[in-house]
C-alpha cells in the first residue's frame, strides 16, 4: 500500500511544474539557559551575624573575598577570609583606628595615597559570657 502511494506521488511530480522537497530537521531545536556560564550563581558573601546577637563557637560571622573585616577577641580568620567565634559569646563590631606597616609593598600597593590619613577598619570580636560561680573549692591537690 505505502509503495502504491509512493508511485503515484512519483507519477504526479514528473507531470507537475512544481518540485517539493522534504526537509528534515537537522539538529534539536536549543532552549534558552538560564544559568548561563557568564552569569554564576551568587556567593552570598558579607555578614552573617550582626551586631549584639550572641554565638556559639564555631558559627560563621562573615565571609569575604578580599579582608574587608578584621578578626579580632575570640575571632579566628580561616584560609578563604571567613571569620569564625571561637567561644561562645556576644559579638560586637567595632570600628578601630589601624597603623599598618608602611615597608611592607602589600601595604603601600593598598593604601597608596593614605600615608598621611588616618585608616579606620572594621573588627569583629566576641566577648566571652561571664561563667558562672556555683562551685566552691573545697581541697587543692
Amino acid at each position: 500500500m505505502n509503495n502504491n502511494i509512493l508511485t503515484r506521488l512519483q507519477q504526479g511530480l514528473q507531470n507537475s511544474p512544481f518540485m517539493v522537497t522534504i526537509r528534515n530537521a537537522s539538529k534539536k531545536t536549543g532552549g534558552s539557559s538560564r544559568n548561563n556560564p557568564k552569569n554564576p550563581r551568587p556567593k552570598h558573601r558579607g555578614w552573617k551575624v550582626q551586631d549584639g546577637h550572641h554565638v556559639s563557637a564555631g558559627t560563621i560571622l562573615a565571609t569575604q573575598r578580599t579582608t574587608r573585616f578584621h578578626p579580632g577577641l575570640n575571632v579566628g580568620f580561616g584560609k578563604n577570609g571567613t571569620l569564625f567565634a571561637m567561644e561562645h559569646g556576644k559579638v560586637y563590631v567595632t570600628c578601630e583606628k589601624i597603623d599598618p606597616n608602611w615597608d611592607h609593598t602589600w601595604v603601600q600597593r593598598c593604601y597608596a595615597g593614605r600615608e598621611g590619613q588616618t585608616i579606620y577598619k572594621k573588627f569583629f570580636n566576641v566577648v566571652p559570657e561571664p561563667q558562672h560561680q556555683r562551685f566552691k573549692l573545697i581541697d587543692e591537690v
